[in-house]
């Protein structure tokens, strides 16, 4: 059989594609041993039936009952803990993580120090503490792998160069610039979550999808990707992109740049990750040249989006800045799909979080835990008063 993968977050877009790419590729490929969701019990059940799943996590307690009706022959696992077991399944080869939010930490710390290579699309785990992940993976001598397309098409890039850091320049990040890409400033205030959600080359999760069009997305992912390659926060640059069609791109010291194309599919990072260091064939869609009129490229507008030049400063600062950015985006990002918050108001709350906690310690996980908690006081105490978040 192919290798054997655990999934946490099945239910969720990067799992539903990732179950899409195991169909595709087929169990002596990539063998689907462990499904884990956190609400959907019954999107659970079916991808455990499909799959000849016998081990499966729901987050949420309350449905056990539910899921272990269904699958009789289920081992069936709870909340935190039962990630955890999932994520240490003796059988397992590799640990997809695509929770969102920072849930998957603890389970990503788990599997690494079980010795499972890490598929990693929760950019929480990395940004919060991505120094501690990447030095575990380091000492246990297990593989972090890029779901993200972003990062994965970097580290596609810099596998062809035999990832010589020192040869690096720039990692240069493509954003699609989202719907309000030309939008002016002062209109932005006026964003309803339903524009929000309409991602222009993207189908993702609503807190992704929000983020997207913010640039928190991409702020994130430009920490990310500084713990994952190893290479300094000045080194990671932002370009609108808006066709979506290069995922990004590696500038070396000679002036030499790759990129690493595709059509908007977010199996193909998936499957690469899954396969690597192997290569295979699949039914997803090509890139036709001949069909592509044009590829465009523009800075970002950071005075209308201020979440790249954010994420810079919490990716100079490192210690838990970055840690601190992510909950209270969390937790703004939470209170705008409510509407007790306005679209601008995102990053306003965001950046006075990071003023009032600049100085909190981040050396240890503890100590990131504690100011991620922290953060998401401070933040919900800025929102607008009689909100659920801050009431």
């Amino acid at each position: 059989m192919g290798k054997k993968v655990v999934i946490l977050g099945s239910t969720g877009s990067i799992g539903e594609s990732a179950l899409k790419v195991a169909r595709d590729v087929g169990p002596e490929t990539m063998e689907v041993v462990g499904l884990a969701a956190g609400t959907r019990a019954n999107s659970l059940c079916h991808q455990a039936k499909e799959f000849g799943v016998r081990e499966v996590c729901i987050f949420d307690e309350g449905k056990k009952t539910e899921v272990s009706k269904a699958l009789p022959t289920a081992r069936v696992a709870t909340g935190l803990e039962g990630l955890i077991d999932l994520a240490t399944l003796p059988e397992a080869d590799m640990v997809l993580i695509s929770i969102v939010g920072t849930a998957g930490l603890k389970p990503a710390l788990a599997a690494i120090e079980a010795g499972k290579d890490l598929a990693v699309a929760s950019k929480e785990i990395l940004v919060m503490a991505g120094e501690i992940v990447m030095a575990a993976a380091a000492r246990k001598g297990v593989k972090v792998l890029p779901v993200d397309s972003e990062h994965n098409a970097i580290f596609q890039c810099l596998e062809g160069d035999c990832h010589q850091p020192e040869a690096v320049r720039r990692l240069i990040l493509t954003a699609s610039g989202g719907p309000f890409r030309t939008w002016e400033k002062e209109r932005l205030s006026e964003v309803t979550l339903k524009q929000a959600l309409k991602h222009p080359t993207w189908e993702m999760g609503r807190k992704i999808t929000i983020d997207s069009s913010t640039l928190f997305n991409k702020g994130l992912e430009m920490i990310e990707a500084r713990w994952l390659f190893g290479v300094g926060m000045e080194k990671v640059e932002v370009i609108v992109h808006p066709q979506s069609i290069v995922h990004s791109m590696v500038e070396f010291c000679d002036g030499s740049v790759l990129a690493q194309l595709s059509t908007t599919d977010m199996c193909f990072p998936i499957q690469y990750a899954v396969t690597y260091p192997k290569r295979c064939a699949n039914k997803l869609e090509p890139l036709d040249f001949a069909k592509l009129a044009k590829l465009d490229f523009e800075a970002p507008r950071e005075d209308a989006f201020p979440a790249v030049r954010l994420a810079r400063e919490a990716g100079l600062a490192g210690g838990a800045l970055p840690a601190i950015l992510n909950a209270a985006n969390e937790v703004a990002v939470d209170a705008f799909i409510e509407g007790s918050l306005a679209f601008t108001g995102i990053a306003e709350v965001v950046e006075e979080t990071m003023t009032r906690l600049s100085s909190l310690p981040g050396a240890t996980l503890d100590e990131l835990l504690d100011a991620d908690a922290q953060a998401r006081r401070v933040a919900a105490a800025q929102l607008p008063e009689g909100s659920l978040l801050g009431s």
